[in-house]
């Protein structure tokens, strides 16, 4: 699907600021920051501020195109991959790495025990293969 669909498929009118950040989650593995979103970009668009970055990546999670990741504490991070998926930090190398969901496959607007659930986080923290020395 188109990057200009997938938006408007999300409720977002598309602007070419907001085609370029949803590209760039897309395309990265790394969940980037506001700051490294703003910096790669900012070659491409050197118009592009980090007040419309941080403004378009709030629009994008509050649409739920994108995820929100606070799994560090001083930094947060975005993802452009929204489907069911659980996610690691490395407490050695600092990355955010993606992993399967091992909890109950609940589906968005799920009630619960009485409780209406739109949002699942689920963080695991230690030390990556890479930083152990294994071979993923």
């Amino acid at each position: 699907m188109k990057t200009y669909d997938y938006l408007l498929e999300h409720g977002i009118k598309p602007s070419m600021q907001r085609i370029a950040i949803m590209d760039y989650l897309i395309s990265r593995k790394d969940h980037p920051s506001i700051d490294a979103i703003h910096m790669a970009l900012n070659k491409k668009l050197p118009t592009l501020s980090k007040t419309t970055v941080y403004n378009t990546l709030k629009l994008f999670v509050e649409n739920r195109a994108a995820l929100m990741l606070t799994i560090e504490e001083k930094n947060t991070c975005f993802d452009g991959d929204t489907s069911l998926h659980s996610h690691f930090l490395c407490k050695k190398c600092g990355k955010i790495l993606d992993m399967p969901f091992y909890g109950d496959k609940i589906e968005n607007l799920t009630y619960v025990n009485g409780f209406l659930i739109d949002e699942i986080h689920h963080y695991y923290k230690g030390i990556c293969p890479s930083c152990e020395g294994k071979k993923i």
